[in-house]
């Protein structure tokens, strides 16, 4: 006969409880798993699920719940897991800004549409784009990468009261850099393309005012900017390849720093 006492029983709850709020940090922050269409209930079983199968292998800790270490240490694992997805976002974000900077050259900043995961306003380009690199990130199993990465951290980021090492928080700092460097990347050569159309149609209405060059401009700059899109299609599932394992390289250093 199984006799489950009190104390076993809250050993068992102690062994899982943290990477449970390690796993939850991660999926309030990290894409895919922090979209607002996935129920908080849906949330928190996949992350007790995930707690289980890793918290298993763990060693014992011996950091009790309903202790004034336990204070710290939970806002330890949450620190982590929201860190790791806030990192893993970074790529999402650099899309996301090279949307808008092709938008805006194109003339479809004004052309916005509501982005539920952000909740607020995204150009229509970078809603494209981000809809794409999501599917993307699927097709790479990048969700499944970021959990394997999860499951090493708690190998250099055991459970303990020990501080977290500031040059964790640096190093992120420094990956927030992919932003501007990826994104401008992504969207320069149909930032270059637009910018010589403009100043092509700006020598013509120098030298030849009688040309409506504002009446065909609009549409002129559309439709090679959206044929640029179509070309740029090409090119972008090995460019964002690339900045997912990028981003993956830098998530682990940032693990390592922390510890």
């Amino acid at each position: 006969m199984l006799n489950l006492s009190i104390s076993s029983l809250y050993e068992i709850i102690n062994q899982f409880f943290w990477p449970a709020l390690r796993v939850l940090a991660l999926f309030s922050t990290a894409p895919i798993f922090n979209e607002k269409s996935i129920g908080k209930k849906a949330k928190i079983g996949m992350a007790v699920i995930i707690a289980m199968l890793i918290g298993q292998n763990l060693p014992e800790s011996n950091v009790k719940i309903f202790s004034i270490a336990a204070l710290w240490v939970g806002a330890q694992q949450f620190i982590i897991g929201a860190a790791m997805g806030l990192t893993v976002q970074l790529i999402f974000v650099a899309v996301r800004n090279a949307g808008e900077i092709i938008g805006l050259q194109m003339g479809l900043s004004f052309a916005t549409f509501f982005d539920p995961a952000a909740g607020g306003n995204m150009p229509v380009i970078a809603r494209i784009l981000n809809l794409l690199v999501t599917l993307l990130f699927l097709t790479f199993n990048g969700h499944l990468w970021m959990l394997h990465i999860l499951a090493d951290s708690f190998i250099l980021l055991p459970v303990s009261t020990n501080p977290l090492n500031a040059d964790g928080f640096l190093a992120i700092t420094h990956a927030a850099g992919l932003i501007f460097k990826s994104g401008l990347m992504l969207g320069l050569p149909i930032i270059t393309l637009l910018l010589i159309l403009n100043l092509t149609l700006g020598l013509l209405n120098r030298l030849t005012p009688q040309l409506s060059i504002f009446v065909v401009g609009f549409p002129l700059t559309l439709s090679i900017g959206m044929i640029a899109m179509s070309l740029i299609m090409y090119t972008l599932a090995p460019f964002f390849e690339n900045m997912m394992a990028d981003i993956f390289d830098q998530l682990e250093n940032i693990i390592i720093m922390f510890a």
